[in-house]
C-alpha cells in the first residue's frame, strides 16, 4: 500500500488531501463543540495536526532565509550583468505590484465592500500586531546578530521570535560583504552553501508531509469557520478573491504572452509551488519548491534564479502587500463611513509597491494592512473585522505571492535572453525535479502543455 503511495504524484496526493480535509471539516462542523463549548475531538487533532505542520515550516525560516540570501547575493558575481538583472529585477516586482494594488483599489471602487457587509460592528477588535511607517523603517536596524526580538507574554512569560525583515537586512550585508572581500570569504562562503543545503534537505522533508498538513489545515477551517463568516462578509471576500483571480489568471498571462511565452507552458511549470503554497500559507516554506520550479521547469539560469526567487519570496506579495491592504482599506473606509480622496488612494498605492517588505516580519499581512491603515490615519480597530475569515483569504493571497515570484524571473530572463527556451516550452529538464526524499516519489515537474 506504502509503495503505490509513494508512486502517487505529488501534486495529485495534496489534491486528495484538499478533498479529504473538506470532508473532515464538515463532518467535525456537524459534531459540533463538546458540553463545556470546547472544539470536538476531531476538530482538536485537526488543528494540531495544522498547527504542527506550520510550526515545522516556521521553524526552517530564520536559517533558510540567512543562508539563501546570502548564497543569493553572492551568486550574483556568475551572472553577467549582475546590476542589470537586479535592477529589472526590483523594476518588474514594482510593475506588478502596481497593477495588482490599482486592481485592488478598482474592486473596491466598484463592489463597495464596506457599505454592503452584514458584519455587527460589535465585534471589532483591535490587532494585536500593528506596523507603521516609523516602525518599519526603525526596524530595518538590526537590534542583534541574530534578529532576535523578546515579547512579553499575559502570563509574564517571555517569549524569543526571529524578526524576518532585520535577518535579510543581515544576510545581505554578509551577501555583499563576501562580494567586495572576494577570495578570503570563499571558506566562509562554502560553508553558508553547506547549511543551504542542509536546511533544504530538512525543509524537503517537511514538505513531503504537505498531505498530512493539508488535511488538517483545510479540515480546521472548514470546522472552525464553515460558510458563516464567509457570508458576513462575502462582498469583501468576493472581491479579494476575484482581485487574486485577475491577477493570476489575467494580468501574469497578458504579462507573458506580451513576451512570447505560453501561459499554459508557465502555469504548468510552476503550478506545484503555486499550490503547495495555497495550502502552507507560507511564501518562504515553498521557497524550496518555487526556485526548483523556477529553474528546471520554467528554465530560468540557476545563477539568476538562486537570486531572484528567495528575494521575491522575502518582498514579493502581490496578494498580501496589494490586492489585499487596497481592498481592505476601501473596506474599513465604507465601514466606518471614511471619504476617501484621489489622494488617499494614491498612498494605498504608494504603500503598497514601497512597503512590501514589512509584510517579511510577519505571517500573514496583519502588518502590511495596519501600516496601509496607519498612514491613511483610519481606525486600526477595523482590521478585527476581517481576522476571522484571514485564514481563508490567506491562502489564496499566498499562491498569487508565489506565482509572481516565479513569474518575475521568468520575464526577466526572457527578457536579458538568458531563459532556456526549449526547456520552457516541453518541461523537460536533463533531470527530473525530484527532492532527494529516499525514493518518494515528489516530482514535481508537470507535463509539457502545448
Amino acid at each position: 500500500m506504502l509503495a503505490r503511495l509513494r508512486r502517487v504524484p505529488f501534486a495529485a496526493q495534496v489534491l486528495l488531501a484538499l478533498v479529504v480535509g473538506v470532508a473532515l471539516g464538515l463532518v467535525a462542523r456537524d459534531l459540533g463543540p463538546v458540553a463545556d463549548g470546547t472544539p470536538n475531538w476531531l476538530t482538536s487533532t485537526l488543528q494540531t495536526v495544522g498547527q504542527t505542520f506550520v510550526t515545522l515550516l516556521k521553524v526552517l525560516v530564520p536559517p533558510l532565509v540567512v543562508t539563501a540570501v546570502i548564497v543569493s547575493i553572492a551568486n550574483l558575481r556568475q551572472v553577467s550583468n549582475a546590476a542589470r538583472l537586479a535592477g529589472q529585477t526590483l523594476l518588474w516586482f514594482a510593475i506588478t505590484a502596481l497593477v495588482a494594488v490599482t486592481i485592488g483599489i478598482g474592486l473596491g471602487l466598484l463592489t463597495q465592500p464596506g457599505r454592503n457587509s452584514s458584519v455587527d460592528a460589535a465585534a471589532q477588535a483591535a490587532p494585536e500586531t500593528t506596523g507603521s511607517w516609523w516602525d518599519f523603517l526603525t526596524g530595518l536596524v538590526p537590534g542583534n546578530v541574530l534578529g532576535l526580538q523578546a515579547s512579553a507574554g499575559d502570563d509574564g512569560s517571555v517569549g524569543l521570535s526571529f524578526n524576518v525583515l532585520q535577518l535579510i537586512v543581515l544576510s545581505v550585508a554578509i551577501g555583499v560583504a563576501i562580494l567586495k572581500v572576494g577570495e578570503p570569504a570563499e571558506p566562509f562562503l562554502g560553508l553558508v552553501r553547506s547549511a543551504l543545503a542542509v536546511v533544504q534537505k530538512l525543509l524537503w522533508w517537511v514538505i513531503l508531509l504537505a498531505p498530512v498538513g493539508t488535511v488538517g489545515l483545510i479540515g480546521n477551517a472548514v470546522a472552525t469557520y464553515g460558510w458563516d463568516s464567509l457570508g458576513s462578509l462575502g462582498v469583501f471576500a468576493g472581491s479579494v478573491y476575484a482581485g487574486l483571480a485577475l491577477v493570476l489568471f489575467v494580468v501574469y498571462p497578458v504579462l507573458l504572452r506580451l513576451h512570447g511565452l505560453s501561459p499554459l507552458r508557465w502555469f504548468a511549470g510552476a503550478w506545484p509551488a503555486i499550490q503547495l503554497a495555497f495550502v502552507s500559507r507560507s511564501s518562504i516554506g515553498t521557497l524550496p519548491v518555487t526556485e526548483r520550479v523556477t529553474e528546471q521547469n520554467l528554465g530560468v539560469p540557476r545563477s539568476y534564479a538562486s537570486f531572484a526567487v528567495p528575494l521575491g519570496a522575502t518582498t514579493k506579495m502581490d496578494g498580501c502587500a496589494a490586492i489585499y491592504p487596497a481592498l481592505a482599506a476601501i473596506f474599513v473606509a465604507q465601514f466606518f463611513g471614511v471619504d476617501l480622496s484621489l489622494t488617499d488612494y494614491l498612498l494605498i498605492a504608494l504603500v503598497s509597491v514601497v512597503g512590501s517588505a514589512a509584510t517579511a516580519g510577519v505571517t500573514g499581512a496583519v502588518v502590511m494592512l495596519t501600516l496601509t491603515l496607519s498612514t491613511l490615519g483610519l481606525p486600526l480597530a477595523g482590521v478585527g473585522l476581517l481576522l476571522a475569515i484571514d485564514p481563508i483569504l490567506d491562502m489564496g493571497r499566498t499562491a498569487v505571492n508565489v506565482a509572481g515570484q516565479a513569474l518575475v524571473p521568468t520575464i526577466v530572463a526572457r527578457r536579458e535572453g538568458i531563459l532556456d527556451l526549449e526547456r520552457f516550452r516541453t518541461g523537460r529538464a536533463s533531470a527530473p525535479v525530484v527532492a532527494e526524499t529516499g525514493g518518494v516519489d515528489t516530482d514535481l515537474r508537470q507535463p509539457a502543455v502545448a
